[in-house]
């Protein structure tokens, strides 16, 4: 259960919310534990994610940390510095074992990320995120969809030129070779979420 921020977090979210100014050092006491991303100087807070997504972010993190290099380490809802004015958290993002102790982490450090479109991000995900990620070199970033009629993914790498490319968009078992070899088994998660939307008791 997350703790209730104090009261003088209270205050300073209070302060911050609503401005467009900010940078990332107006953030530095922000508690920890807060969702949030700094976009084009506004803070965006977000509600907890439904457990669907989080479960679908793992089966994600787990097929890529499989035949994960060493010196690679795979996390969920890492923070991402784009630049004073924009720090995102990727639903998963891979970065190099240095940045292990870091947050945000820095987009040289990145090799691939991943964001799991909800409701409430799907515009910002496929087209806002798309274009940061690519101005600051992400060399691979994917989309997970399980909004559509089948769970799909869409998968950008940069070109030489270095614009994103869609290489791929499918709802089939897929294996990519980039950053490594990693299987997505996107028929299974579609069964899985479609008996989880068949039990669930939830009111969204």
């Amino acid at each position: 259960m997350t703790a209730a921020p104090h009261l003088t977090e209270v205050a300073l979210i209070d302060h911050l919310t609503g401005r467009d100014d900010l940078t990332v050092d107006d953030l530095a006491d922000l508690p920890e534990d807060l969702r949030y991303e700094l976009i084009d100087g506004r803070l965006v807070l977000s509600p907890n994610a439904l457990p669907v997504h989080q479960w679908l972010s793992i089966r994600i993190s787990t097929a890529i940390e499989e035949r994960s290099p060493a010196e690679f380490v795979v996390n969920v809802e890492q923070a991402l510095l784009v630049n004073r004015r924009n720090e995102l958290r990727p639903d998963v993002v891979v970065l190099r074992e240095e940045a292990a102790y870091s947050s945000p982490v820095l987009a040289s450090d990145v090799p691939l990320l991943v964001e799991v479109i909800s409701k409430s991000s799907k515009k910002f995900d496929r087209e806002g995120k798309l274009a940061k990620y690519e101005a600051i070199g992400i060399p691979s970033y994917w989309i997970i969809d399980p909004l559509a009629e089948r769970v799909t993914l869409t998968q950008f790498v940069l070109d030489s030129d270095g614009g994103y490319h869609r290489l791929r968009h499918t709802d089939k078992l897929v294996t990519v070779d980039d950053p490594w070899r990693i299987t997505l088994d996107l028929p299974a998660w579609t069964r899985r979420r479609d008996r989880l939307r068949e039990v669930s008791r939830g009111r969204r």
